[in-house]
């Protein structure tokens, strides 16, 4: 019923929203009462009004460009993969120059784990343009759960653990490696993920990156930790999982909401978001457009929610917060054929480890994300890192200058130690020398040569029949145009 109420409340605010927005416009600067008196305050409250009224949509990545070697590499995303509950977002870089080519061919597969906590995956937004210059990045997209109709069955945790799995093969057969990045929530089911792939003996990502994780939640607990262990999980399930209404395609699936999950992060820092939201509404009065839309930028990321399937919420609060199975060495998860396996650490070798912390971080305390390290026992001294960023809360640790300027350089040199060459799938082979055309060869004679091949090629050959011969070969009378996509 409260989900109910919430949408009821949220449309009838809708056009006073509406409203507010407009009003703000026509006492803004050049508009028809910008010169009345007290104009700019109207305008700026009723700013404040609209958006703190506003229905706040899934935000786009908005990645139009980044540098690379001095050059100004496009980028465009694409959904690698679509699966009911989440999206594997490839973000591609194009460039025209050669030797930016060259370098975008030769750098590490980044597979980012973004959270499914609450906010959607474009929070890490800083992480991915960053981590963009110096890798190929895939990003985890995770759908809000009242947009996936109940058809789709439901989502557990263990699910989770199996797309992880999913994506990582998917790039190890198109690259032959990949390196794991998690943020957050994800570390403990990517440790779990690759702890799996490991007792199977299958390959496993080159190194893993966790950054501001429970991976042992009993240590140095916060608030998040503090109410997922003094209230029961009955309460939980009595108390934050409601259906969704009506008007939606996931109408009727059971969710932990996302507006809950939202007052739950406000609540937990109330003064420092009403003072933001003063400190907003005199910026727009003395006209400080830099730090108003800094503002907007935030609040537009931190008040996009989305609903998570309850299964998995439920699972994750016993699991993580409450039975702590991973580090009791308890944890049973279950693969896409039914078979129960346990979760085992202490079974990758292979794959480097480091952790990162912020020093100030309120969410995932102090230790809980190195506890890593003593569960991985059989990953080598000289292969595993640990790094503790001083002066950092939650957020610094993977978006801002803290991210950029302290934690990234650490992350980009850490992958860099343990890349290995790509094998791409698929990849043409260079020709052997007999079929490389020389001067003064036709081009029929190497269509006909190629031919013999590969059926492929017999039908480029007859492409070419017709084709007049070419005194020197095409490499030297025309440079190729380095375009492409990596």
């Amino acid at each position: 019923m409260l989900y109910q109420l919430y949408e009821a409340q949220r449309s009838l605010m809708e056009p006073f929203s509406d409203f507010a927005q407009a009003a703000s416009k026509l006492y803004g600067p050049g508009a028809v009462w910008s010169q009345l008196p007290m104009a700019q305050r109207m305008a700026a409250g009723y700013d404040l009004l609209y958006r703190l009224g506003k229905d706040y949509e899934k935000p786009e990545f908005n990645i139009k460009s980044v540098k690379v070697d001095g050059e100004e590499v496009v980028i465009q995303e694409a959904v690698e993969l679509d699966k009911p509950f989440c999206e594997l977002r490839r973000f591609k870089r194009f460039t025209d120059e050669p030797h930016i080519l060259k370098t975008l061919k030769s750098q590490p597969v980044v597979l980012i784990v973004a959270p499914l906590s609450g906010h959607y995956a474009t929070l890490l937004r800083d992480t991915v343009r960053t981590m963009l210059q110096d890798h190929k990045v895939y990003i985890t997209d995770w759908k809000n759960a009242r947009l996936v109709p109940l058809s789709e069955g439901e989502f557990h945790l263990d699910d989770y653990i199996n797309y992880v799995q999913e994506f990582i093969r998917r790039l190890q057969a198109e690259y032959g490696n990949c390196h794991v990045v998690s943020v957050c929530q994800p570390t403990v089911p990517v440790l779990a993920a690759v702890s799996l792939m490991a007792s199977r003996g299958e390959p496993l990502p080159l190194t893993m990156t966790m950054m501001g994780g429970p991976i042992d939640a009993r240590k140095s607990p916060t608030a998040v930790n503090n109410l997922a262990t003094n209230k029961s999980f009955e309460w939980f399930e009595n108390n934050v999982i409601y259906r969704v209404p009506q008007g939606f395609p996931g109408a009727g699936r059971k969710v932990y909401p996302g507006f809950l999950q939202h007052t739950g992060f406000v609540a937990m820092n109330p003064d420092r978001h009403a003072s933001s939201h003063y400190d907003y509404f005199k910026d727009l009065i003395k006209g400080d457009d830099a730090s108003a839309e800094a503002h907007r930028k935030f609040y537009d990321e931190y008040n996009a929610v989305l609903d998570m399937d309850a299964d998995y919420y439920l699972e994750t609060i016993r699991t993580v917060f409450q039975d702590f199975d991973l580090v009791n060495g308890t944890w049973d998860v279950k693969s896409p054929a039914g078979q129960v396996e346990r979760v085992r650490p202490q079974d990758i070798h292979a794959t480097a480890l480091l952790t990162v912390e912020g020093e100030l971080d309120d969410i995932s305390g102090s230790g809980q994300t190195q506890a890593a390290h003593s569960l991985c026992t059989g990953i080598a001294d000289a292969k595993r890192e640990h790094y503790e960023v001083k002066g950092a809360g939650h957020y610094g640790i993977f978006s801002g200058r803290r991210w950029r300027d302290l934690v990234y350089p650490k992350v980009r040199n850490f992958i860099a130690a343990s890349d290995e060459p790509q094998r791409r799938a698929g990849a043409r082979e260079e020709l052997p020398a007999e079929d490389r055309i020389k001067p003064g060869q036709k081009l029929k004679a190497v269509a006909t040569a190629a031919a013999r091949k590969t059926p492929v090629a017999a039908k480029k050959a007859v492409a070419v029949k017709a084709a007049p011969a070419v005194k020197k070969p095409v490499a030297a009378t025309k440079k190729p145009r380095a375009s492409a996509a990596r």
